[in-house]
């Protein structure tokens, strides 16, 4: 029907993650203290805990402002034993809060440059407020969706990314402006989930999308996608496999950030339909850390 706007698929679920993004932020700091028994609810210990659990070291978090590591909703740490040093310009796909920028300019000194990319404005301005905290000025945060990066071809040392790529509808072309973005010889190093056979309403499920479960795509699929778009030595440096009380511990952490107090009232009606979705999914689903070079 002329006259009618058509919605680009690609950009409704842009908005739709970036919508429930923004709300996971808000409602974080609006859980804190609803289930005192549980470690689910965004408290200082309690996420100090959680990224632990995913590969951060203690020393790594422990001077960081505590919104940034409460905010996190990583499944990894990219920068663990990437070899960023003194100097380097490192860019994070995805950077929310800002834990990871803030990680990365302690390994880059005064010298070097970070620059984080995230399309949700509640996000960036939690992290420009981070950064700000900790007293760093040549960190940066930039508006803009990852597979059209605001920043020039060839200029980026090391790019990272913490469970963010499986968010995009377009891999191929994140991929490809990963290897755009990076120096010759510049480094790739990202932490995401991948997952093989999810049922078809495990696809189709926003919800599970948003949770980084319904939109990866397979180890494989990731690595063609990465060499097609021009990197080399493409490898996987560490893989946690989910087995079922792992999945229902991941989505049921992630409903006070989406959902607030109202989780803590919820959970126990809704814990069976968890129970039977990690049931569904265990095995197939796993973090992997990706490491990939720009030819020299």
């Amino acid at each position: 029907m002329s006259g009618v706007a058509t919605v680009d698929p690609q950009d409704k679920v842009r908005a739709d993650v970036s919508k429930t993004y923004a709300r996971a932020i808000e409602k974080t700091k609006a859980s804190e203290g609803c289930c005192a028994k549980t470690s689910c609810c965004g408290s200082s210990s309690a996420a100090t805990a959680n990224v632990e659990a995913i590969g951060y070291g203690i020393d790594e978090v422990a001077e960081l402002p505590a919104d940034a590591v409460v905010n996190s909703f990583g499944c990894g740490n990219p920068l663990a034993f990437s070899g960023v040093k003194a100097g380097d310009t490192v860019l994070d796909l995805g950077s929310g809060a800002g834990l990871d920028l803030l990680i990365a300019r302690k390994k880059v000194g005064e010298a070097g440059r970070v620059i984080g990319v995230d399309m949700t404005d509640a996000m960036i301005d939690r992290a420009r407020a981070n950064i700000a905290r900790a007293g760093y000025t040549n960190v940066e945060v930039r508006k803009g969706i990852i597979e059209q990066l605001p920043v020039e071809s060839g200029t980026v040392d090391w790019v990272i990314s913490n469970c963010v790529i499986n968010l995009s509808p377009d891999k191929p072309r994140v991929f490809a402006e990963i290897a755009r973005v990076l120096k010759p010889g510049g480094q790739m190093s990202v932490s995401d989930i991948v997952a093989k056979d999810l049922p078809w309403w495990a696809r189709k499920s926003m919800s599970l999308y948003a949770s980084c479960i319904g939109g990866a795509i397979s180890e494989e699929a990731y690595f063609a996608g990465l060499e097609k778009a021009g990197l080399s030595d493409v490898r996987v440096k560490e893989r946690m496999i989910y087995d079922r009380e792992q999945i229902d511990a991941f989505v049921t952490d992630m409903l006070p950030k989406f959902l607030g107090p109202a989780a803590c009232v919820l959970q126990g009606l809704i814990q069976p339909v968890l129970s039977r979705i990690g049931a569904r999914i265990a095995g197939n689903i796993w973090s992997a850390k990706f490491t990939a070079a720009k030819p020299a």
